[in-house]
């Protein structure tokens, strides 16, 4: 099932089976895709919300295990409840897409599991990952601003040369994280457990300067 610069407009994919179907250049205007399979599904150079429009198109509940999106425009999506095991986003738009309750985690016990999902180079601002689980995931290179991640854990995830609001230090368990080439502006140490978090020499004159301390070099 292969699709190159097709135009769906209010199409419903809902519950279909799309497992391993390539969409390149596709425009997808008010579709949906709930409870529909896609896993190892590949979504390349596509659109999936129309100019104007305030809500993109709805994934809740679709299986994503391994699908792709790259280069896409999925903003203002919803992705409540999709399972997003081992799904990659490159350079995506993904502002103000709606995560609430997808999993990037798969249980091998009740109180044992691991996580998989790959999200660079994409704005994920205004999004919702409230609650999310991204341990030890590769999350480089986005923009986190006015993101929603109030009790997310990224414990161990690579958040390097990320753009975060300085209002968001403290929301979500960051310990083990690399941070290197991170503005960690509004980051008070106080108040926020850095335990095993990387960052660079000249991060560490960012964090202690409210304190009136100057970092020297060797």
């Amino acid at each position: 099932m292969d699709y190159t610069d097709q135009i769906f407009r209010e199409e419903s994919f809902a519950n279909a089976d799309c497992e391993g179907a390539s969409f390149v250049r596709c425009k997808f205007y008010n579709c949906d895709f709930s409870r529909a399979n896609l896993t190892e599904a590949l979504f390349e150079d596509c659109t999936f919300i129309e100019a104007g429009d305030v809500i993109g198109c709805q994934f809740d509940y679709a299986q994503l295990r391994d699908a792709s999106f790259k280069h896409c425009d999925l903003s203002m999506g919803v992705m409540r409840g999709a399972n997003l095991l081992g799904a990659e986003f490159r350079h995506c738009n993904l502002k103000g897409v709606d995560f609430t309750r997808a999993q990037f985690e798969n249980y091998i016990t009740p109180t044992t599991y691991f996580c998989a999902v790959y999200i660079t180079n994409c704005n994920l601002s205004y999004a919702n990952l409230t609650g999310a689980k991204l341990e030890k995931c590769d999350l480089f290179e986005n923009r986190w601003i006015e993101t929603a991640l109030q009790g997310a854990t990224l414990r161990g995830a690579d958040l390097s040369r990320g753009e975060f609001s300085a209002d968001v230090w403290g929301e979500f368990d960051m310990r083990d994280a690399n941070l290197c080439h991170v503005d960690l502006d509004g980051l008070d140490i106080r108040r926020v457990d850095m335990s095993g978090v990387m960052i660079c020499e000249w991060q560490q004159a960012q964090l202690l300067a409210p304190f009136g301390l100057t970092v020297m070099p060797d």
